[in-house]
């Protein structure tokens, strides 16, 4: 009985691999040939704070519209002793509730012979000092989590980046969310992460040097390495701007190791605005998503290249909002886009 049950299970589990494969090729196939489809994307990838991979996003909106539900927060059950998850947080999950799956490292310090294996595919093994393999992601499985809608318990409020920046600034008290021209409080921080990646700052009046008519401009060059935005307009659009830029500078769009790739003036345009667009909704500023990303016109149904586009999104996007919060800059998740491949 035990080897039925053991068969049943991998039979599951590999018709659940199956269905994840061609649900994750047919969102990309739509969003290749469709704009429309990448802002819809970008949309869904900012309600979640880019939290997760592309991989785990994608697979976690595929379950929840076979649910019928609209997603807000997911944490594994948690540890018997209430260290971890919904347990932590005086919630628990309901009894029959159906897990949602998502992809998680397997961490472990493979031995020589793997590792050696692993070169002679291309495959890069992080090494210490003295040329031993380190404990390093060998693998990916897929785990259980749990929506908040399946859970009962005490109150919880969703975690986001708007939330945690305010307690932070405000030392833990309750407060209202900032208003103004720019909501997010976030403006001189982000101008922070321009300086700190090597580059010059300035607020320029328009028609001026390198800026022209341009909101912003990111120059890289021998010489010179700056950003300047725009001194005439809102501080809304000061900050979403200022994020563009950085954007760029993240995405390395002018240096750094993506100078041999396609990266002609739409595709950088479409992933710095999106970057722009998931990090201020973040931080409490709807930008709308601009036309920029109408120039995804560049993929031409090129499935690859719109893979490599939305993991550099989510990737940048991530980092940008963990630089700006570093309390949440560890989700405990990896690229599983090999593991995805595999299946």
């Amino acid at each position: 009985m035990a080897k039925q049950s053991t068969t049943q299970s991998t039979e599951e589990r590999d018709e659940f691999l199956a269905k994840i494969k061609a649900d994750f090729d047919e969102r990309l196939t739509r969003i290749a040939a469709d704009p429309a489809q990448w802002l819809e994307f970008i949309e869904q990838v900012a309600a979640f704070g880019a939290r997760y991979t592309l991989s785990n996003q994608l697979l976690l909106l595929m379950q929840a519209a076979e649910r019928g539900i609209e997603p807000q927060f997911f944490l594994p059950y948690g540890k018997k002793d209430k260290s971890t998850g919904w347990l932590k947080e005086q919630r628990q999950v309901r009894l029959g509730e159906t897990a949602f799956k998502i992809w998680a490292p397997i961490k472990r310090r493979p031995s020589e012979e793997e590792a050696a294996k692993w070169e002679a595919q291309g495959r890069k093994v992080r090494r210490d000092d003295r040329g031993r393999p380190v404990v390093q992601v060998v693998g990916f499985r897929l785990v259980n989590t749990f929506e908040l809608s399946q859970t009962d318990g005490a109150p919880f409020e969703v975690p986001s980046i708007q939330r945690t920046r305010r307690l932070k600034a405000i030392g833990g008290a309750t407060a209202q969310l900032l208003t103004g021209e720019d909501p997010t409080d976030a403006y001189d921080d982000v101008v922070k992460l321009i300086k700190d990646a090597g580059y010059s700052f300035e607020l320029a009046p328009p028609g001026s040097r390198y800026l022209g008519q341009a909101n912003g401009v990111t120059v890289t060059g021998a010489t010179v390495r700056a950003v300047k935005v725009r001194d005439d307009v809102s501080g809304a659009q000061r900050v979403k701007t200022t994020v563009h830029e950085l954007a760029h500078i993240r995405c390395e769009h002018a240096d750094g190791t993506r100078l041999g790739e396609d990266l002609h003036r739409g595709r950088k345009e479409t992933e710095a605005e999106s970057v722009a667009h998931i990090v201020c909704k973040a931080l409490g500023l709807d930008t709308q998503a601009y036309s920029d990303a109408y120039v995804l016109g560049w993929a031409d149904g090129d499935l690859g290249l719109v893979k490599a586009c939305a993991d550099t999104v989510l990737k940048v996007a991530k980092a940008i909002l963990a630089g700006l919060t570093p309390t949440l800059a560890d989700t405990g998740e990896s690229n599983a886009d090999d593991e995805l491949q595999a299946a």
